[in-house]
């Protein structure tokens, strides 16, 4: 079986986590990776229930056509007291977090928020509902926090490092696993892929002036 996790489109806010949807960026991102994905013979849709990850799912579905099924487990992180915050306020105003968070130690919870592991716990449901659905191919739509942390689960990392994979996930990038139903394992096929994006660098994050 194959599982296509897919970090949602481009944001309309550079705000930390805020409940917001598409830029036009984002939704011409959404609108190749639905031409891309129209090769992979996906059989259905999840996305998780936030605006930016819907609306991602819906451009993508208008060329798919599948069921679409919406699970608030592939939420992203909650990032606790640092949502709706701006990178330069986070800077200052969590400096020390941020610091022993990039020593990847330990698996921090973000204050007030959650940890990797937390993420874990509540999409891993999903994930068993996908893997149980009898299809050779499904599509995910979810956000950057929730694509690294069930990629440490599933290749047996420490989720302390969840933090060493958050650099550069592209918008609409795929990453691929392979569950091998036999043995019960899950393979790593291909990460951040977005060759469909390329053509369009201005799509790409290091091309932006700020970030979402």
């Amino acid at each position: 079986m194959n599982i296509l996790l897919i970090r949602h489109g481009r944001q309309s806010s550079p705000l930390c986590n805020v409940d917001v949807p598409l830029h036009e960026a984002g939704r011409r991102q959404a609108g190749l990776l639905g031409q891309r994905l129209s090769g992979l013979r996906v059989e259905a849709l999840y996305s998780s229930d936030l605006l930016r990850a819907v609306e991602t799912a819906e451009i993508v579905n208008e060329r798919l056509l599948l069921p679409h099924h919406i699970r608030p487990g592939l939420r992203e992180i909650s990032f606790g007291e640092l949502e709706g915050l701006s990178d330069a306020v986070i800077a200052e105003k969590f400096e020390e977090f941020l610091r022993e968070r990039g020593k990847m130690e330990r698996d921090l919870s973000y204050p007030g928020g959650e940890s990797a592991a937390d993420v874990v716990r509540r999409a891993l449901p999903v994930m068993e509902e996908i893997l149980e659905s009898g299809l050779e191919t499904v599509a995910v739509v979810t956000h950057g926090g929730v694509i690294r942390s069930l990629l440490c689960h599933y290749l047996g990392m420490d989720l302390a490092r969840v933090p060493l994979m958050a650099s550069h996930l592209e918008n609409c990038g795929i990453t691929e696993l392979f569950y091998q139903k036999r043995d019960g394992v899950m393979l790593l096929d291909r990460f951040n892929d977005f060759a469909h994006l390329e053509a369009e660098p201005g799509l790409l994050r290091r091309n932006w002036v700020g970030k979402a």
